[in-house]
């Protein structure tokens, strides 16, 4: 299978068309064509459905479009990781993080760096634990920035020097948001918009379930999330109340929404994770000693 090939696929699986496919990428409509039915053949399965003006991916389309992706994404990387080798300083970093604070705390370092290296580059991929881990796995990360509990087997990691509250973001209208903080007794029959990763069956330690107790299936979750941001259009709809850590959703003093805190209070620690045996980039290298450097010996900030 080659390179150039996927390439091909995924301009006419974006395109939607061979026609649009072959004007894009500058050769003639035949040729196209004859590279995706040997890339057919080769796969033994029938990737598109070819109909008057348009194409459709099959089911096994979809799935070589996905690992097609990926594929074009390390090779990117690769090539940009050799390519910085033959500048003093430069290259690209790649960090993955869920919604949390611990972002600010990677801001600073991005910013201290800028100053002393502006050539490199960052980018940031945003998702939650099993986003982040699936995309170091694949290598398509340097960092990972994982909220406590989490599976640490796999990794090298240092705890960040925060951490995150739990509590419930709400509208200002809604009853509860006259109180200061948010009991257990208070999230009995209220619609509850939960994250899916903290109901996902089998997961043996939860921390915001371990805190509500024996009760905890007998909640009313209406809703589950991925992201906050979602979560909070949602509660501002007046679908219910979203279960989630501090300062996540907008809950400024111009926004229709508030964050109440659990009580007792529920906290989360954070850590920046890298694979094991990893093998940094130049740029990667000198970001991972700003984290020793800053962070190795830091007790955590409330």
């Amino acid at each position: 299978m080659e390179f150039r090939v996927l390439r091909y696929f995924l301009t006419v699986a974006r395109e939607g068309s061979i026609t649009g496919a072959a004007n894009f990428l500058h050769i003639t409509q035949p040729t196209l064509s004859r590279q995706l039915k040997e890339l057919e053949e080769e796969l033994g399965k029938k990737l598109f459905i070819r109909k008057s003006h348009h194409i459709v991916l099959t089911e096994e389309g979809m799935i070589l479009r996905k690992r097609a992706e990926e594929i074009i994404d390390m090779v990117v990387k690769v090539e940009a990781e050799f390519s910085s080798m033959e500048e003093s300083v430069g290259g690209d970093i790649y960090i993955g993080g869920g919604e949390t604070k611990a972002m600010k705390l990677i801001a600073q370092i991005v910013k201290d760096l800028q100053l002393k290296y502006p050539t490199i580059k960052y980018h940031f991929h945003s998702g939650n634990s099993d986003d982040v881990t699936e995309q170091l796995d694949k290598g398509l990360l340097d960092f990972g920035i994982l909220i406590q509990p989490a599976d640490l087997s796999k990794y090298n990691y240092i705890n960040l020097p925060a951490k995150d509250v739990w509590g419930v973001v709400m509208r200002k209208d809604s009853p509860l948001a006259v109180k200061e903080s948010i009991q257990k007794t208070d999230l009995i029959d209220v619609p509850l918009l939960l994250s899916r990763q903290a109901i996902k069956p089998g997961l043996s330690k939860n921390e915001f379930s371990e805190w509500f107790g024996d009760d905890y299936d007998k909640l009313n979750v209406v809703t589950t999330y991925n992201l906050v941001y979602n979560a909070a259009i949602l509660v501002e709809e007046g679908i219910g109340y979203a279960v989630t850590l501090d300062k996540i959703a907008n809950t400024s003093r111009d926004s229709n929404l508030c964050f109440r805190p659990l009580e007792p209070r529920l906290e989360s620690g954070l850590n920046i994770v890298w694979k094991k045996h990893q093998v940094f980039s130049h740029a990667a290298n000198l970001f991972f000693e700003e984290i020793k450097d800053k962070f190795s010996n830091h007790e955590p900030i409330e």
